[in-house]
């Protein structure tokens, strides 16, 4: 068994569900996000109108599911990133389950 975590931007939420679905994921949690982004820029001119902090609308989706479909489902999310190339890409881990009860 492994524990399959997707990071997202919410705009992707749809395709991510899709890919789940694609991955015979049908029993999933998600959980809404907000993500950071600090860019600390030494040019003080670019960051004149705005404060150099980013918010994000960001999504986690997990699963705990067989290996299989866990590793399917990395390949699912590598291709779509390679493939749609977002600005924000899809981020999949997948993580061992040890023990369960």
């Amino acid at each position: 068994m492994k524990l399959l975590i997707v990071t997202c931007v919410k705009e992707c939420k749809d395709d991510v569900y899709k890919l789940f679905k694609q991955a015979n994921i049908n029993v999933f949690s998600a959980t809404d996000l907000v993500g950071f982004k600090n860019n600390q820029t030494i040019n003080l001119a670019e960051e004149w109108f705005a404060r150099g902090d980013e918010q994000f609308d960001s999504l986690m989706v997990f699963s705990f599911t067989a290996d299989e479909n866990a590793e399917r489902g990395l390949e699912l999310f590598k291709n779509y990133n390679e493939t749609h190339t977002p600005d924000f890409p899809v981020r999949a881990f997948m993580l061992p389950v040890e023990k369960f009860i």
